[in-house]
């Protein structure tokens, strides 16, 4: 799909596409919004910016040659973007940002609400206060940093939330296996929100290396001084949300030790539990040997209490244990 777009009177202004209209009467100064473009909406673009739009297979290269570089005074800025980050299935997709002479080219493949927030936002009477090219460019790339700085503070909510439920205290009538159960759900719950803090942390990477590439490279708007500090906004905005992604990172790598190790515990007092039964038993088990061997001479045979003693001696023999590993610590 191609949506084209242009700011007029300070709001940006869908400009109808249909079929493959005369390139020259496209609007000039327009952004052209490709999703999941076709060779002939790409071709369409070529001839309307005289920019080349790569193809799928090229942008989805992971060189940083291959992502950030420069043509004929044409700027090419690949990122990755993270998507679907209300869902519990999160995707990254790359996003392209080509800009040129007083023209922004956008190459996504998934619908990003970022974009529709920019959209609805500059389509309103006032919504665009600047012009030229780079400075939408800006504004997309603010509103995607926004983005992911909203799935970050989500992220770390949910990482506070299964500390809380790891670091519990435990009820006195809780069944062993359920809390098993409950471990096992915690670990996939940690293994999610790793999956979605490393999407985040690799566009935050992206967007660094992007606006830095960008800022190095000059200003191709008019008002380059204006937008010197919007750009530092940004980049000191993305150092800050890739140092607290780092942080719920180590934080998400001690939660999944702390949960194994918990899981262990639990596996290892079951053992023991089975371990101190099993001796606890040997020494009964011991006298009821003994007493159940057919030897025709044994002394408490004709004895009247020999049944009743070799049961009280069982259970002595039973006791005693117990009673000693109590007295230990050890059960």
């Amino acid at each position: 799909m191609l949506f084209i777009r242009s700011i007029e009177n300070s709001r940006l202004v869908a400009t109808r596409f249909e079929g493959a209209p005369d390139p020259a009467t496209a609007p000039k100064g327009a952004w052209y919004d490709l999703i999941d473009p076709t060779p002939e909406e790409r071709a369409f673009v070529d001839k309307a910016t005289g920019v080349e739009t790569p193809t799928r297979e090229e942008i989805e290269e992971i060189e940083v040659s291959s992502r950030l570089y420069n043509e004929d005074g044409v700027e090419y800025m690949t990122v990755t973007a993270a998507a679907k980050l209300d869902t519990e299935e999160p995707v990254r997709s790359p996003v392209m940002f080509i800009l040129g002479d007083g023209a922004l080219v956008t190459v996504r493949y998934v619908e990003l609400r970022p974009f529709t927030n920019v959209i609805d936002r500059s389509s309103r009477p006032g919504g665009c206060q600047s012009s030229d090219a780079e400075n939408l460019m800006l504004t997309l790339i603010e509103a995607m940093v926004d983005r992911l700085a909203d799935a970050l503070e989500k992220s770390g909510d949910t990482i506070d939330q299964i500390s809380r439920r790891v670091f519990r205290a435990s009820s006195m009538n809780e069944n062993v296996g359920k809390r098993d159960h409950d471990l096992q759900a915690t670990i996939e719950r940690v293994g999610q929100a790793g999956d979605m803090l490393g999407i985040i942390r690799e566009s935050l990477v992206g967007f660094n290396r992007l606006v830095s590439y960008h800022h190095g490279m000059g200003h191709i708007a008019k008002g380059a001084i204006e937008t010197d500090g919007r750009i530092r906004t940004i980049q000191r905005d993305v150092s800050a949300l890739a140092d607290h992604a780092s942080y719920l990172g180590s934080k998400i790598a001690f939660l999944l030790d702390a949960t194994l190790g918990l899981i262990n515990l639990e596996q290892n007092q079951i053992i023991k539990i089975f371990s101190i039964a099993a001796v606890c038993l040997m020494p009964p088990t011991l006298v009821a040997s003994v007493y159940g061997m057919n030897f025709k001479h044994i002394p408490e045979l004709d004895f009247d209490f020999g049944y009743p003693m070799a049961l009280a001696l069982m259970l002595i023999t039973a006791v005693l244990p117990v009673w000693y590993f109590k007295r230990k610590g050890w059960f």
